[in-house]
């Protein structure tokens, strides 16, 4: 059953915070999330469902900017409630956490929209990290299954494709064209703006239409995109 927390408190204006839905069948996996995120400044919990028929009732109430998402749920599972989440509210930012780095379940997850995958083993630091980076529209996969996810999802995104890099790429601009291969190469906005001496506003403007000029839902799908042309490898 989904239910509303009482924002934590602090040093921080909760209304300028992250506001993060947490969904995990196991209570004892979301009070952990709970607590990490919810002392974290700039964050705040706003709701728990233990699965995903819940989370999609509480996203429509609760409006939250990042939903932590564990797969493996009875009833409605994570993937579907992915895409039924991503359908409804398409700027809500979910982000995939499971103990299982299995192919299809980073497939699934990101194909229903979800904009991270990430292991439940994950340090608290670099889950905090990917909850900032998913909110500010980057998208982030764990590296122990970036490879696989590459190899796995190429070939279902690229199905039917028969147009080269310089036919794809057309399109762009040549900075476009620079940023999309700095995607492709894995760097967040952050790093791309320090690499091309960019603000980060402009990098973001920048992959923002790299991704409408190329038919693509995300950077996930760029990054599968980019080695698919063979543009990086």
């Amino acid at each position: 059953m989904a239910r509303l927390c009482a924002p934590a408190t602090g040093g921080w204006v909760v209304g300028d915070s992250i506001r993060i839905l947490l969904v995990d069948d196991q209570e004892l996996v979301r009070y952990g999330f709970r607590l990490m995120l919810g002392s974290t400044a700039g964050m705040v919990v706003v709701g728990e469902a233990s699965d995903g028929a819940d989370a999609i009732g509480a996203v429509e109430r609760l409006k939250p900017d990042v939903v932590l998402m564990d797969v493996r749920m009875p009833g409605v599972g994570g993937i579907e409630a992915t895409k039924r989440i991503m359908s409804m509210r398409p700027d809500t930012r979910v982000l995939v956490l499971t103990t299982y780095d299995l192919d299809e379940y980073a497939f699934g997850a990101l194909t229903a929209g979800a904009a991270g995958f990430l292991l439940k083993d994950t340090r608290p630091e670099d889950l905090v990290a990917a909850v900032r980076a998913v909110h500010s529209g980057d998208a982030v996969v764990s590296p122990r299954i970036t490879a696989k996810l590459i190899e796995v999802a190429a070939p279902h995104l690229g199905g039917g494709r028969s147009d080269t890099a310089d036919d794809a790429l057309a399109e762009l601009t040549a900075r476009e064209r620079e940023i999309f291969v700095l995607i492709g190469r894995g760097d967040t906005n952050g790093e791309i703006a320090a690499r091309l001496h960019l603000s980060e506003s402009t990098v973001k403007a920048n992959v923002g239409r790299v991704l409408a000029k190329l038919d693509l839902r995300n950077r996930v799908e760029a990054v599968i995109r980019a080695y698919e042309l063979g543009i990086v490898g």
